[in-house]
């Protein structure tokens, strides 16, 4: 004798459906009649007033500021020279470096910060508690220095 394809899940999700469509349709007939009891049918339109909330009455078209075409930017606006704030060579000492691996860290001598190194980066080879100069580019996880060099 064959199982029956109906399990106790199946049933407890069709009972939810039924549920749903039947509070579906009382919500339905709720706004009905609440239509047919005041007269309107709620709101017609919906305002953004100029703090972002809505409301049913109209902006004041005094209040509109009026924009440029020309001074709206599309797309990324544009890196600012920040070479002024930071020196283009830091120095650092190198904290961690293995050979076989091909990477180490650096940890900047102003800031503390540890910067990761990779052997692609070096312009001369280096070893652990060297000091360095380097400079610094944005790489896929963060910044890594490159251009390094022992002073």
């Amino acid at each position: 004798m064959a199982k029956s394809q109906v399990t106790f899940n199946k049933i407890e999700k069709e009972k939810k459906r039924l549920k749903k469509r039947e509070e579906k349709q009382k919500k339905k007939e709720a706004r009905k009649a609440e239509k047919e009891a005041s007269g309107t049918s709620g709101i017609q339109f919906a305002y953004v007033d100029f703090n972002g909330n809505l409301t049913d009455t109209p902006p004041d078209p005094a209040m509109r500021e009026k924009v440029e075409a020309e001074s709206i930017e599309l797309g990324i606006p544009k890196k600012e020279d920040r070479e002024e704030e930071e020196p283009a060579n830091k120095e650092g000492k190198v904290s961690f470096f293995d050979h076989s691996k091909g990477f180490g860290f650096i940890i900047d001598s102003i800031n503390q910060e540890k910067y990761f190194v990779h052997v692609s980066g070096l312009l001369e080879d280096i070893e652990e508690n060297d000091k360095v100069t380097y400079e610094l580019e944005r790489g896929q996880k963060g910044m890594n220095a490159v251009r390094v060099k022992k002073i």
